[in-house]
Formats: C-alpha cells, structure tokens, sequence
C-alpha cells in the first residue's frame, strides 16, 4: 500500500511539473502576442496619421487654402487682418464673387486690344468681380452709380458710392473675353480695376473666390491711467465667423 501511495505522489508530482512546464511555455508567447498586438497598432496610428497628413496637403494646394485680408479697400464686407478660406479648384469668376488676384501685372485696352499698362502693384489683392468677359460696365461718378449691360446695380455690400475714377479707361467700357473687372467695396478706397496698376484682370490671374470667414481681428484701445497714454491690441475674435458674399 505505502508503495502505491509513494507511486501516486511521483505521478501527482510529475503532472504538476509538466502544467507548470506548459504555463511557463505559454506565457512568452502570449507576451510576444501582445508585442506583436502593439506594433500593428502604432503602425496602423501611423498609416492613418500620414493618410491625415497627405489628404490636409492635398486639400490645401488643390482644392482651397487660407488668406488674410490685409488693408481696408473691401470694408465693410472685409476688415484688416480678416482670415478667410479661398475655394480654388476648377474656379471660374462670376459677377459678384469675392476672388484673390496675383497682381503682376495691369492691363489697359491700346484700340481693342489688351496691352500691358506698364505698372502693378505686384502683389495679391482681394476685390469683388463686377464684370466679366462680354459684359458692358459703366461707371458715372457724377450719377455715383455702376451700370452693367444698362442696369444699375443694386450694392448693398459697398462702404459708400463710387466718386472716383482713376483713370485707366472710358466708359462705358465692354469688359474683353478671359478678363475681368473687379472693384473694391470701399469704392472711394481702393486701387483696383478703374486704376491702371491693375485694369483688366486675365482670368488666369485669379487665384479663387473666398467663401468663409474663420477668424477676424478687432482693434482694442486701452488708456493708461497714470499717463494717459493711449494704447492699440489687435485681438482675435471668432464674432463674425461666417460665410461671405
């Protein structure tokens, strides 16, 4: 009978080492599971991340991208340091968009033809198309109103009416095709299609039309108490978030 006994408890003993042998076995491989587990994910973080990454790049340099409004010659729809989201992809002007032009270079009209005036401002500016290629536009500063094709426009986006011409051109002026004509809103203010620095705008000149307003800039004065100094801080506010037109 003892030798039974002793028999049984070699057996029992030999079972539990082979479970322990087996449990110690299984745990590096879960733990190496677990690595592997791991290491997909990053990898899967990455991936999506560069996807992000490349969708953003591709949205911005093709589709839209943003801008900011510097100087006042588009007040009150525009303000000073605005931000704005330009829509760019397979644009073309329409009357009355909001567009961003590459300035390089003013065109005037020589007879019927449209020549280089010579001068520019050399730089991006932001105007509102007024007329496009086949329309007749007509600017009577003594009436102070802006005719096209023999209507007088309706503007309630203008700071105030048009007194001023700068020169570039007679009217009434039909607007030659893939040109245009843009003006500021704050008609008394703005150098743009009336003055020979920019003229007639090639369509191709246009960047795109700005659509939305993310962020503006409010100036805020302060006084010293002790001084009496006064003080400007131009602070971000999101008040006028919103589309634009």
């Amino acid at each position: 009978m003892e030798t039974n006994e002793t028999e049984n408890k070699v057996l029992e003993s030999q079972e539990t080492e082979k479970v322990q042998e087996v449990q110690e076995s299984a745990a590096p491989e879960k733990q190496e599971e677990a690595g592997e587990g791991i290491f997909q994910d990053v990898i899967d973080i990455l991936e999506t991340m560069l996807v992000s990454v490349f969708v953003v790049l591709l949205l911005f340099t093709y589709v839209m991208r943003p801008v900011t409004v510097e100087g006042t010659s588009m007040v009150p729809t525009l303000q000073d340091s605005d931000r704005l989201l330009m829509y760019r992809m397979l644009y073309t002007p329409k009357n009355g968009d909001i567009v961003v032009v590459n300035n390089r270079q003013g065109h005037v009209l020589n007879g019927d033809q449209v020549v280089p005036s010579g001068y520019s401002l050399n730089e991006c500016i932001i105007k509102r198309v007024i007329a496009v290629g086949g329309q007749t536009i007509d600017i009577d500063k003594e009436a102070q109103t802006v005719t096209l094709d023999g209507v007088v426009l309706d503007e309630p986006y203008i700071n105030e009416t048009v007194r001023t011409n700068d020169g570039a051109f007679r009217y009434p002026l039909t607007i030659p095709e893939g040109y245009v004509f843009v003006m500021g809103d704050n008609r008394n203010h703005s150098t743009d299609s009336r003055n020979e620095h920019v003229g007639l705008v090639p369509v191709e000149d246009v960047l795109g039309t700005t659509f939305f307003r993310y962020v503006s800039v409010e100036t805020v004065e302060t006084v010293d108490e002790k001084t009496g100094e006064i003080t400007t801080k131009d602070k971000l506010t999101f008040d006028r978030i919103g589309f634009i037109g």
